[in-house]
């Protein structure tokens, strides 16, 4: 008569119980970031024929090569990032600077004020700033015509669109980069602002002498962050303007969901996703290697 073994069951050691705990993240983390990566990847080489994808190779890419509107959405998203991004950091650097002060009282209730924009929801707030820049009755030409200005078209003339955009980009994330900016500024040894006071520097020659150049690279962190968020800008344009007029204001992910969830042309899609990939990448090493230190 056969003898049958004792069925060997595993032991759980102390040493396995971390990746036990760890396990379902990172499971939902391959499922749901890992995987939808490569699937896109895999279908930015594939075009639609007959109703069937079909692997097309480059033919994705050389399209983006000879696409207008593609390059325009590229235009409109490189103006609002040149012209907004400076501005929003600068502001954010002075106003950081002036909140830290300890001369400007109440200060804990200007920061709060100051950073309330960040978690308002983009929806609400974008709705809010396309009832103020209406043409016909926005509170902005209400207050323009009854000062004797003319009223401006916000919303559906090219160039004050891309500037209504920016003006509710910079309402929106002044606030969040004054925070990075604030940190950085309790690292800055105050004995620093005592020498220069003693040697007769004002606060103009201090903040250009020790602020910015100490605050460096927290400023060099906050550009990219930004420059990445301005490249993946949707929603405000996408609310206030659909992309208009005459896709003045249309960016690079509006023009991708166009791609993918109007026409379905996923495939199409996906190769602009990862030509914006690239873009973002090489802009950021860019920054990091002109703005950073060289070592």
């Amino acid at each position: 008569m056969a003898v049958v073994e004792p069925i060997k069951r595993m032991r759980m050691t102390s040493g396995m119980t971390p990746y036990l705990f760890i396990a379902p993240a990172i499971l939902l983390f391959l499922i749901f970031t890992v995987y939808p990566v490569f699937q896109s990847l895999l279908l930015s080489f594939q075009v639609k024929k007959e109703g069937q994808m079909i692997f097309g190779g480059l033919a994705n890419y050389a399209r983006l090569l000879n696409d207008p509107l593609f390059w325009a959405s590229v235009k409109n998203t490189c103006i609002i990032l040149v012209v907004q991004v400076p501005i929003m950091t600068f502001l954010a650097l002075l106003l950081a600077v002036l909140v830290n002060a300890s001369f400007i009282r109440f200060r804990s209730f200007f920061r709060i004020s100051l950073f309330m924009p960040v978690i308002t929801a983009l929806v609400a707030y974008s709705i809010v700033f396309k009832i103020i820049l209406d043409d016909n009755y926005g509170l902005l030409n209400y207050m323009l015509a009854s000062m004797g200005f003319a009223r401006i078209g916000w919303l559906t003339d090219p160039f004050w669109a891309k500037v209504s955009i920016i003006l509710a980009i910079t309402w929106r994330w002044t606030g969040y980069n004054m925070v990075i900016f604030l940190a950085g500024l309790q690292n800055i040894p105050k004995d620093m602002y005592e020498a220069a006071s003693l040697d007769g520097a004002g606060s103009v020659r201090q903040f250009f002498a020790i602020t910015v150049p100490q605050m460096k690279p927290v400023i060099l962190f906050s550009v990219v962050l930004s420059t990445i968020g301005t490249l993946q800008l949707f929603d405000e344009p996408y609310i206030l303007t659909k992309g208009g007029p005459a896709n003045a204001t249309l960016t690079i992910t509006q023009y991708l969901y166009q791609q993918g969830f109007k026409f379905f042309d996923f495939g199409y899609a996906s190769a602009i996703s990862y030509v914006l990939v690239i873009m973002i990448g090489v802009l950021s090493y860019v920054q990091m290697k002109w703005a950073g230190d060289k070592e």
